[in-house]
């Protein structure tokens, strides 16, 4: 009894939302960032038999088991990774091809922005985050699986068309309005309660991009090939239209990009 009572108390402390049992909340991780559990099993990874849409590195569909871990509930915002960069040092947030894009004023955060998602990160930004906060990044089967349960869901949600209740998309850039506050969209949620696994920003994940990969995974644990030239991109973001807003999404990026469309949330192994 009082270890529920503990928990449902840390979870009103930390602000988590009322979907979030108290049994799903965990501590957060040093950047005080809310975490959610997702327990081990197996789960169906990649494009459904039948499905009617799906590029060739989403097959075969295959079964995969992973150990119990745990996942941010939003992506990473600004806020927070104001508060790594002014610990560390770290390079500030900046897109080196379009500076229009940029959205810090040097190292300040507005106030309207600070619980956005960061973007003109690179997966090298990202992973130094994540370990700064004593995680990191989640690999793409972790992703996936956190995104749609044990589920061949197309879509967090479940398999209704995406509209704007849902998730942030099918919009062009205006600034830092382009980006919603992390944990705007209830109706938008996965069946572990993460927020904003479709729409906002596409999130680098840890693992190297093979197209093939998904034929010659393990079946317990994948981390993906051992080696590469281009990192995993998953989630879509608020450009993106209905087609590429799916859970099964793969997208290539070299791993030193930045832009105003890529950010993050992290992961860690299960306490």
């Amino acid at each position: 009894m009082w270890g529920s009572l503990s928990l449902l108390i840390a979870a009103i402390v930390l602000g988590l939302p009322p979907a979030i049992r108290a049994a799903d909340a965990v501590p957060p991780g040093s950047d005080g960032a809310p975490m959610v559990k997702v327990p081990a099993g197996p789960f169906p990874m990649g494009v459904p038999p039948g499905d009617r849409d799906g590029g060739r590195d989403e097959y075969p569909r295959h079964e995969v088991s992973l150990d119990t871990y745990e996942i941010d509930l939003y992506e990473v915002t600004n806020a927070r990774y104001q508060a790594f960069v002014k610990s560390t040092a770290h390079r500030v947030p900046q897109n080196p091809n379009n500076p229009t894009r940029n959205l810090w004023q040097g190292e300040t955060v507005s106030d309207t922005l600070a619980d956005r998602p960061v973007v003109n990160v690179d997966w090298a930004d990202a992973d130094a985050y994540c370990r700064w906060a004593g995680k990191r990044l989640p690999t793409e089967a972790e992703w996936e699986k956190a995104a749609k349960g044990n589920t061949d869901h197309r879509f967090p949600w479940g398999n209704v068309e995406p509209t704007n209740k849902h998730l942030n998309f099918n919009q062009k850039w205006i600034g830092e309005k382009t980006l919603m506050p992390v944990g705007s969209y209830e109706a938008g949620k996965s069946p572990y309660g993460a927020y904003d696994m479709a729409g906002n920003v596409w999130e680098w994940v840890h693992d190297w991009y093979d197209p093939r990969y998904y034929e010659k995974s393990p079946g317990k644990n994948p981390k993906g090939p051992d080696s590469g030239t281009k990192r995993v991109l998953r989630g879509s973001g608020w450009q993106n239209e209905t087609p590429t807003v799916r859970i099964f999404t793969r997208v290539e990026s070299d791993p030193t990009v930045r832009n105003e469309s890529t950010g993050f949330r992290c992961a860690r192994d299960a306490k």
